[in-house]
């Protein structure tokens, strides 16, 4: 017997899709794969998640050193201790949570040729993994905050919605990374390099007034300060850190130049989207 008059061998295969299986069955799949992944990830560790922990602590703890006693780049800005090890963790999710993405696919080879579920499981689960980590990071950063002198207020709750923009973000882009990596494996290696890019081309070192205040030309100016991570650690510190720092949108000069960050947040989203509903049902096909 043949469909629609063609023979088996070259039938269209029509495998489980992006979202197949209803939206409660997708987030409890999600849901524990994270939960494994997370446990795993520390089993048989003495120290478990501390080590997690010591990660972002490490590198701010030389950076501040180094920005501080050497080069002294974090002078003029008040409480930049925070700041910096706020912005560490901060991106630190969001490298985890995309590079870890990049081959979550076929790293899962065996379940993914042998189990029907909604394939984007897979990425979100690297995703939901990351975020974990950086629930408990974001508190090691408010307790800092308060050993350093930060004033608690009421706008600390905004960095609620603010950090689900950036959840949001990183999702769209590990969306895209994971489907794009089954066809182009040099991927993981090229995303190596734009995330040390991004590192030293995003205020995450360095202040938002260094750059407006820099000679650098206008246009490079705006490609630093539109990025959406660049507004999204300014928005934060702002709202939490210091209620002096300029906000994202004073940084940007207009109001209205948001629309440039939060389109390019929209657009990560819905082209990851796009292509990984796309490439689903060929997944197991070319594994």
């Amino acid at each position: 017997m043949t469909t629609l008059g063609l023979s088996p061998e070259v039938r269209p295969i029509d495998g489980p899709s992006a979202l197949g299986g209803g939206f409660k069955r997708f987030l409890l799949l999600t849901r524990a794969l994270a939960v494994q992944d997370f446990k795993l990830r520390f089993f048989g560790s003495a120290l478990g998640y501390f080590w997690q922990l010591m990660r972002p602590l490490m590198l701010f703890g030389v950076l501040y050193v180094v920005f501080t006693q050497v080069i002294k780049v974090g002078g003029p800005v008040k409480y930049y201790p925070v700041v910096l090890l706020s912005n560490i963790v901060m991106f630190t999710f969001f490298s985890e949570a995309t590079f870890g993405s990049v081959g979550a696919v076929v790293d899962r080879e065996a379940i993914v040729r042998k189990i029907h579920f909604p394939r984007l499981v897979v990425p979100f689960a690297v995703v939901l993994t990351a975020t974990f980590n950086l629930c408990l990071n974001v508190i090691v950063v408010l307790i800092f905050a308060l050993i350093s002198g930060v004033p608690v207020r009421w706008t600390w709750l905004l960095a609620i919605p603010l950090l689900l923009i950036l959840i949001t973000f990183v999702a769209g882009i590990a969306m895209l990374l994971s489907a794009l990596f089954v066809r182009m494996r040099d991927l993981r290696p090229i995303w190596e390099v734009i995330l040390q890019i991004l590192f030293y081309g995003t205020p995450v070192l360095y202040s938002v007034e260094t750059i407006i205040n820099s000679g650098l030309p206008v246009w490079l100016k705006n490609v630093v300060l539109m990025n959406p991570l660049a507004c999204i650690f300014e928005q934060f510190r702002h709202w939490v850190v210091d209620p002096k720092a300029p906000t994202a949108a004073a940084m940007l000069g207009a109001g209205w130049k948001l629309i440039v960050p939060a389109a390019i947040i929209a657009l990560a989203c819905g082209v990851g989207f796009w292509v990984f509903n796309r490439e689903a049902p060929r997944i197991a096909e070319m594994l």
